[in-house]
This record gives structure tokens, C-alpha cells and sequence, in this order.
């Protein structure tokens, strides 16, 4: 713990570490710093007055390449919380201690990952902000997918996340996307989808967590069809014309009260 730094050397280490990661939970710069919560609380709200970072549920995110540009992660944190949460808790709960569980980037199984925090797993992610919110507590492994990090949602995609992930294996998978409606689940881009689709072949199960928001929709890529999908976890938004074309998938289908 460094306890012996100046304010100044504080602040400029704190400012440091979330740049450099991209993210970084509370808990991680109470340990990195050696200072008391209530002190990194209040560095990062000086921090985010003067544009170089933006709190979050837990830690706080660095905005370095433009106030006006943020990470599209920080913009959607906040967006369908409660549900999300409620997804995550009904995920979590299926997901059997000692396993190997690969969660997908996004704000949905950001919360997953919150969730999981401290459980004993092998978590496997190319989510910068999973990883370091999972790396804080001793009983979860993490392995960190590497690759071209994508600057709006701090995941790693590419053929380097590709090639990883073909040497790994997992039990479950946790998937999130963009876009859900009867043709399958969509996401944003290629990229994406490509890395997505290998998650997929790597894993026994597949578990799409998606609040009601994504339904009744398409994005630019198709990731999944519906006969790909195990487990499809969402919350009582979904209307009632959804809820009637999800009956007839054989995904189990798990509404998150």
C-alpha cells in the first residue's frame, strides 16, 4: 500500500491508474493507494470536476480522450439499472460455484460480474471493467482476454481475443447484445459479433442476459440464432406479444423479478 504519497502524489497516481486501465473499482484504489474509502471518494469527485474521469456504481472511468466523447460504457451504466440488476441476480444464481463462466463485455454483465464478485469461479472476460472489478476480491480468478481494446466499451476484440479464447473453455457463458427480436439476438458491429461467436463455441451453455429495452429490435450484426441459445434471462418489461414468441423457443426462459 503506498501510504506515504503527498495529496498531489495521490491524486496523480489515482488519475494514473484509471487512465492506464481504462476502469478501476473503489476497492482496487483503496488497496492501491492505502488510504481509506472515504478519501478515494473524494479524490474522484475533484477528478471528475476537472473532466478527467466520470464515477460510476463502484469506481470510476477514465473520459480522457474528450469530456464531450466519454466511454459509451459510463453513458449506459445507469440506464435500466434496477432491471439489470435483477438479471444479474437471476444469472448468478445459476451459475454453481468452482466453474468456468466467460462473461461478455456490457453493462448487463458488468453487473453479473458485480454479482460473482468474491464467489469462487474462473471468470474469463474481454471486459476491462469486469476484470478489474473482479480482480479486487481473492476467492474469483479472472483471465483477462487481450486484443485491440474498443474504445467506447473498454472490451478486447480482435483476431488476438479470437486466437485466446480458442485455447480456453468454459462451462457457461454469459452474452449480452444490442438488438433481440424473433430472427435472434443482433449486436453493434463485426468485430464484436466475431469474438462473441468464439465465446460461444468455447462454452458448454449459453445464457443471453438482455433487459426489455433490446427487444423488438435489430443492430447492425446478427450474433445468434434462437436454436444457439440455453438460457435467456430478462425482466417483466418484456410486453406480452414478446413474451409470447419466447414460449415457443426451446431456450429455458427466466423472468428477473
Amino acid at each position: 500500500m503506498a501510504t506515504d504519497l503527498s495529496i498531489d502524489e495521490r491524486r496523480g497516481r489515482l488519475s494514473e491508474t484509471i487512465m492506464k486501465q481504462g476502469f478501476a473499482s473503489l476497492a482496487e484504489l483503496v488497496q492501491i493507494l492505502g488510504v481509506s474509502e472515504s478519501t478515494v471518494r473524494r479524490d474522484l469527485e475533484l477528478l471528475e470536476e476537472q473532466g478527467l474521469t466520470r464515477r460510476t456504481r463502484g469506481g470510476a472511468i477514465s473520459i480522457r480522450d474528450s469530456a464531450v466523447h466519454p466511454l459509451a460504457f459510463a453513458d449506459r451504466e445507469t440506464t435500466c439499472l434496477d432491471e439489470k440488476q435483477a438479471i444479474a441476480r437471476a444469472v448468478a444464481r445459476l451459475i454453481p460455484e468452482n466453474q468456468t463462466v466467460i462473461l461478455d463485455g456490457g453493462t448487463t454483465c458488468f453487473q453479473v460480474g458485480r454479482e460473482l464478485a468474491g464467489r469462487r469461479l474462473n471468470v474469463i472476460t474481454n471486459s476491462v471493467p469486469i476484470a478489474s472489478r473482479l480482480s479486487a476480491d481473492l476467492a474469483t480468478e479472472v483471465t483477462l482476454i487481450g486484443g485491440y481494446v474498443y474504445p467506447r466499451t473498454g472490451v478486447a476484440l480482435g483476431a488476438a481475443a479470437q486466437q485466446m479464447l480458442e485455447t480456453l473453455h468454459a462451462t457457461q457463458l454469459v452474452l449480452s447484445c444490442a438488438g433481440v427480436c424473433e430472427e435472434g439476438a443482433f449486436n453493434a458491429n463485426q468485430m464484436m459479433v466475431d469474438v462473441e461467436r468464439r465465446m460461444m463455441a468455447q462454452a458448454e451453455e449459453v445464457i443471453l442476459a438482455a433487459d426489455h429495452t433490446k427487444f423488438g429490435r435489430r443492430a447492425v450484426v446478427k450474433l445468434a440464432d434462437w436454436d444457439e441459445i440455453d438460457v435467456i434471462v430478462t425482466d417483466p418489461g418484456v410486453d406480452a406479444s414478446t413474451r409470447g414468441w419466447l414460449e415457443t423457443l426451446k431456450a429455458k426462459v427466466i423472468i428477473a423479478e
